[in-house]
């Protein structure tokens, strides 16, 4: 069995090891305004009905777009926007429409008035679940009502930020069906 040598790590850094999700891009719409954001602060927090949690900090322009809509879009992008998804990231949704800025194409979605981003490899219409957590920590807890998730390729190329301006690509991937106990996740 592999043993590691250790060394003191940054608390604050941890996230370098424990945030594995994908940076997604959020899509929200109020009374005629749009906006995108990048986010990488997320999880899954249910499976039936599939629930999402991600932090918002209330300073972010989205913020009161999602908390007064109660709606948003969880667009999932993969490699090839990686410098679309950072422009996002650093600009800021009061001072330009960032559809029209980043080449973006908004589409309709069936279930919510925000906007599904056509480019992205994975769609997921949300509404609100529970609001409790809003104020004090910034979280939103959102009910998944409709998925689209391209047919094609099999395994998107996702990305998945590590911080410090390091990004890590979805790669590789590995089965153990005969040792692995759905019951047990």
């Amino acid at each position: 069995m592999k043993r590691y040598a250790k060394q003191d790590f940054p608390v604050g850094n941890t996230r370098r090891h424990l945030e594995p999700g994908p940076i997604v891009l959020v899509s929200s719409a109020w009374k005629g305004e749009t906006n995108i954001m990048t986010m990488g602060w997320h999880m899954m927090l249910g499976f039936s009905p599939a629930l999402f949690g991600c932090y918002i900090w209330d300073a972010n322009h989205s913020y009161e777009l999602l908390r007064r809509s109660k709606e948003c879009v969880i667009n999932v992008p993969e490699v090839h926007l990686l410098d679309r998804v950072i422009g996002i990231g650093n600009s800021r949704g009061g001072d330009l429409d960032k559809f029209a800025e980043f080449g973006l194409t908004a589409e309709p979605a069936e279930k919510v008035s925000a906007p599904l981003i056509r480019e992205c490899y994975a769609n997921f219409e949300c509404r609100l679940h529970d609001a409790k957590l809003i104020r004090t920590y910034g979280i939103f807890v959102w009910e998944v009502v409709k998925a689209h998730v391209a047919k094609s390729p099999r395994k998107p190329r996702t990305v998945h930020y590590r911080g410090e301006a390091e990004f890590m690509v979805a790669g590789e991937a590995v089965k153990r069906p005969k040792l692995f106990k759905p019951a047990n996740l």
